[in-house]
């Protein structure tokens, strides 16, 4: 039997929590749009071609925001190829995924969609193969009232009023040598800074996002960071970190403890955004914007129900990446979770990637159903209960060893404290396969009254770890984690191997 001690202190806060940290994305690759949430003909869709079975499990998920339309889709698109009658909208080549875009979606499709779904939306910039103009210009057609040709277009297009589109992000992995349109630090830098002030001149009320790196492992990781916010500081609102993981080689310990890379990232990329701040003695803060992490199977993996390599077909949305997640990645997405949140005091915008089929939370069948994978509950519950302040865990926890990150807890928390409904949320990730966990948490400042919910994920019985729910079956779920006890300032539970668990604690100040 493993066990952990966690400490929550109402005073030891880190602030409320940022609500947009609880975002997803939606780019135009593989069926991720096109049979995923938009499937005119299909049983569940709407007049507008919404599919509305998506749109019942979006809504459950709990998304606050929304990226689109990419991704690397967005360095080699054309804005205005999505805007006007559908049927004089020129089919495209997309080079970033090799298929072919009929723009029959675009960004009035979007914005309509995004209304249902009740999600704000995030929309990136193409700053591969274009630049200052084109950023301007669509924020004038997007935001500006009317009166003048974009604006006007909008609305000849069927929108009176203005979108009204705050987060806009500065291009997407321009540090990456696979992206359209790749650039050095300096160079991405300069266009940004200038990108972002036209871009302000036509809405100064909008949030602008610069491109930092790809991942912790790009080799300019860090440098890319301190040059780019060396000329954009003073422009931009957040720099962006993108984070994918997987379980590679059998090594499931060290892919259990990905969050501590994710730990490191975030705060490599805070302290070098501080350190700029510093040196150029600027005076507001730049924080994180996370908007693309995920468990992607990237490679040893390549089925034909999940494809990892993308086919010189040419062909419509064709299926792209779409993993099978197991009982495990559930684990680790909880668990990436618990980080970001964890760190609310500066990401500030995180955004899972993809929202539907697309290494997503959710799958669907063209023509047919949409159901939840095994990452869509950790995401549900933490987008639902974690409301109010962070609270800053102590945690004393028996430790695994792994290859990559050396001793790792056992238990991985993360907690908040909503005042306002005098209840404590715990969320929990247990990383040891073989054994329990018996856990306790220690209250202080606040006192336990009762367990008004304990639910946990973990292998159903008689399956194992790599347990997946497919179109047929969907046996990973959440069930009621039994035996939580509260006395005063103590709760006290245990947690199966390899799970993920949410305790809602109703509380008073002590």
């Amino acid at each position: 039997m493993s066990r952990a001690r966690i400490t929550l202190d109402r005073d030891f806060t880190l602030g409320e929590v940022p609500r947009r940290i609880f975002g997803s994305f939606v780019e135009h690759m593989g069926r991720c749009v096109y049979t995923g949430i938009y499937e005119p003909g299909h049983p569940a869709a709407d007049e507008n071609g919404y599919r509305r079975d998506v749109l019942d499990l979006v809504g459950e998920l709990g998304p606050t925001v929304v990226r689109y339309p990419g991704g690397n889709f967005v360095s080699g698109y054309n804005w205005e190829d999505g805007v006007g009658p559908v049927e004089q909208r020129p089919r495209r080549l997309d080079g970033a995924w090799h298929t072919i875009e009929t723009n029959a979606f675009g960004l009035h499709e979007f914005v309509g969609w995004a209304k249902l779904a009740n999600v704000e939306i995030m929309e990136a910039i193409n700053l591969g193969t274009r630049g200052v103009d084109a950023a301007r210009e669509l924020v004038e057609y997007a935001n500006h009232p009317g009166g003048t040709l974009l604006s006007d277009r909008r609305r000849a297009n069927g929108a009176e009023e203005p979108f009204d589109i705050k987060l806009w992000c500065l291009g997407n992995e321009l540090d990456g040598p696979w992206q359209i349109g790749g650039k050095t630090a300096y160079e991405y830098g300069r266009l940004a800074q200038e990108a972002a002030k036209a871009m302000r001149y036509v809405d100064p009320t909008i949030e602008l996002i610069a491109v930092g790196s790809s991942n912790s492992g790009m080799p300019t990781f860090g440098e890319w960071e301190r040059t780019v916010l060396t000329h954009t500081y003073d422009e931009i609102d957040y720099i962006s970190m993108h984070a994918y993981y997987q379980e590679e080689d059998g090594d499931v310990a060290s892919f259990l403890a990905t969050a501590i890379d994710t730990d490191y990232f975030i705060e490599s990329v805070v302290a070098t955004a501080d350190a700029v701040k510093a040196v150029g003695r600027h005076k507001r803060q730049v924080n994180v914007s996370f908007d693309e992490w995920n468990v992607w199977y990237q490679k040893g993996l390549d089925t034909p129900d999940q494809p990892t390599k993308v086919a010189a077909s040419w062909r419509e949305h064709p299926r792209l990446i779409e993993d099978r997640y197991n009982v495990t990645d559930a684990v680790v997405v909880g668990t990436l979770l618990n980080s970001i949140l964890r760190h609310g005091d500066r990401v500030k915008i995180a955004n899972q990637a993809q929202l539907v089929n697309v290494i997503a939370p959710i799958r669907s069948e063209e023509g047919g159903p949409a159901w939840r994978q095994t990452i869509f509950w950790p995401f549900a519950r933490m987008s639902e209960h974690a409301r109010g302040q962070i609270l800053r865990p102590a945690v004393h926890s028996d430790r695994i060893d792994t290859a990559k990150f050396g001793d790792a807890d056992v238990v991985d928390a993360s907690a908040t404290w909503d005042e306002e409904h005098g209840r404590v949320a715990v969320f929990l990730g247990h990383r040891g396969l073989e054994e329990s966990a018996e856990v306790e948490v220690t209250l202080r400042g606040l006192t336990a009254s009762r367990i008004a919910q304990a639910e946990v994920l973990d292998v159903p019985e008689g399956r194992d770890r790599f347990t997946a729910n497919t179109e047929e079956e969907q046996p990973v779920g959440l069930r009621p984690l039994d035996g939580v006890t509260a006395d005063g300032g103590t709760v006290r539970l245990t947690l199966p191997p390899l799970s993920w668990a949410v305790v809602l604690i109703e509380v008073a100040v002590a």
